[in-house]
């Protein structure tokens, strides 16, 4: 695999989507630790997902932040083209796609939605021209 300089077409979507997933994770975290603010009104867009969410309890809401943080550093990673920000990008949608196998699996049909656009986006991401667009550790841009 070479070090490739032009940009893939599908480079900033995918920053873009970390760090939109950061948001969301980080709100969801909130709006779990500390219900009743005028932020659980974003829950109207997924009642179910609160309400199985919320059933679990006020401690549900930590398991959030690391993957805020996890999300946010592999978007400042991915646009700053770093082989990190690479690998933990594909780790996060790896991740991902491994629980919505595994909901798919106990017959939630509505999870295979989530199984073809993780396995899409890893297809993508592997590709030989996606990696070779971070730069390897000791090479500058």
């Amino acid at each position: 695999m070479t070090h490739s300089t032009e940009r893939p077409w599908g480079f900033w979507p995918i920053g873009i989507f970390f760090f939109f997933g950061s948001a969301a994770a980080s709100l969801a975290a909130f709006t779990l630790l500390w219900p009743g603010t005028f932020l659980d009104r974003a829950w109207e867009l997924n009642p179910a997902g609160y309400a199985g969410l919320s059933a679990l309890g006020k401690w549900i809401g930590s398991a959030f932040v690391p993957l805020a943080a996890a999300l946010l550093l592999a978007a400042i990673g991915w646009i700053r083209r770093r082989r990190w920000g690479w690998i933990l990008g594909v780790g996060v949608i790896a991740v991902n796609s491994t629980g919505d196998v595994l909901h798919l699996a106990t017959g939630d049909w509505k999870s295979g939605i989530g199984v073809v656009i993780a396995g899409l986006l890893l297809f993508y991401m592997l590709g030989d021209r996606v990696r070779g667009y971070f730069v390897p550790k000791g090479i500058n841009h």
